[in-house]
């Protein structure tokens, strides 16, 4: 039998975060093995991370950038699971020395999304917000773009998974006019219905949209598996997004915004665009570059990476690492 059709002894243990959105995410790649390998058996595995553990601490004040990752690595490399899925936004640039991303998911709608508390219309998009509205968060960067862009409001941190959030969100008493959280995230619980504007002057995290499967470096059985989940048009972007902040030394408390898409249908030539902002909104570096890239799958990746480092590149001459490592010595100022 090929090596890449398992035989139906075969079990394959997959590791997630316990929330509702990332078993979702989870169960939504693990259709995609049962089509692509009907003979495998799949388990699910969840746990929780450090990030999950602790809510009543604003995700800027933590220094470690494998927040939601770690406790699942950990399962990984002892071989109590062998394949976990990751939010790639939640993913460290570089991984453990014996762990390799095997494979990006295709990517849904990457764009930050506006959700209105019950006591606004409809609709409502965010410059027409009263003075003083108060928007939830607990993103450095969406809050550091956002205080550039509407200096009228007040953004306040707020923690939780998705439902908790909302729920925070629609209370009687609730602190917050509206909330900024991912489309893409949104979309995957079913609740598109209650985004009133999808943000295309705010610039996503890194990866965000897509999901991130890791794998032991030397486990090929599971690499072969891995390979049916990829999407090359999706993990092209991804990776400069992903050098672009490797570069940067930026985690995702740090507020780096990057979008990379593709300037034709043809997949050959591919742009970066690229922000760091103070959290104040007061300093910005922003960039932006264009590559061709090649068909051969191992020249592309590298083709896609130098697009992220030039980017970087190009950021620092404009004032990037002055900002970044102000946000570094001062962890606390969101």
């Amino acid at each position: 039998m090929p090596v890449n059709s398992p035989s139906p002894a075969e079990v394959l243990r997959v590791g997630s975060r316990d929330s509702k959105l990332a078993l979702i995410q989870t169960e939504l790649v693990v259709a995609a093995i049962r089509q692509a390998h009907p003979a495998l058996r799949v388990e699910i595995e969840t746990m929780k991370t450090i990030g999950d553990k602790i809510q009543d601490v604003a995700l800027s004040k933590f220094g470690d950038k494998g927040l939601f990752t770690k406790e699942l690595e950990v399962a990984l490399e002892e071989g109590h699971i062998d394949l976990v899925v990751h939010s790639l936004k939640d993913m460290p640039t570089t991984l453990p020395p014996n762990m390799t991303l095997a494979a990006i998911t295709e990517r849904e709608d990457p764009r930050d999304a506006l959700i209105l508390g019950p006591r606004h219309a409809p609709g409502t998009r965010l410059e027409e917000l009263a003075e003083g509205s108060v928007i939830g968060t607990g993103s450095v960067r969406r809050v550091a773009q956002l205080r550039r862009l509407y200096p009228h409001l007040k953004f306040m941190d707020i923690r939780g998974n998705l439902n908790t959030r909302l729920a925070k969100l629609d209370a009687e008493d609730s602190i917050f006019d509206a909330l900024i959280l991912a489309v893409a995230g949104m979309t995957r619980l079913g609740m598109s219905s209650r985004i009133s504007q999808r943000l295309d002057n705010v610039l996503h995290a890194v990866g965000q949209g897509a999901l991130g499967i890791e794998i032991r470096s030397d486990d090929r059985r599971t690499a072969l598996i891995a390979q049916s989940l990829d999407h090359r048009r999706t993990r092209l972007a991804c990776l400069a997004e992903r050098e672009l902040m490797r570069v940067l030394e930026g985690g995702c408390s740090v507020p780096i915004g990057a979008v990379a898409q593709w300037s034709d249908d043809a997949m050959t030539r591919l742009s970066l665009n690229a922000v760091v902002v103070s959290p104040d909104g007061s300093l910005a570096a922003e960039a932006s570059s264009e590559i061709c890239i090649g068909k051969d799958e191992e020249y592309a990746d590298a083709d896609a990476r130098t697009l992220g480092s030039n980017v970087a590149a190009l950021m620092r001459e404009r004032g990037a690492d002055r900002i970044l490592s102000g946000i570094e010595r001062t962890p606390n100022s969101v």
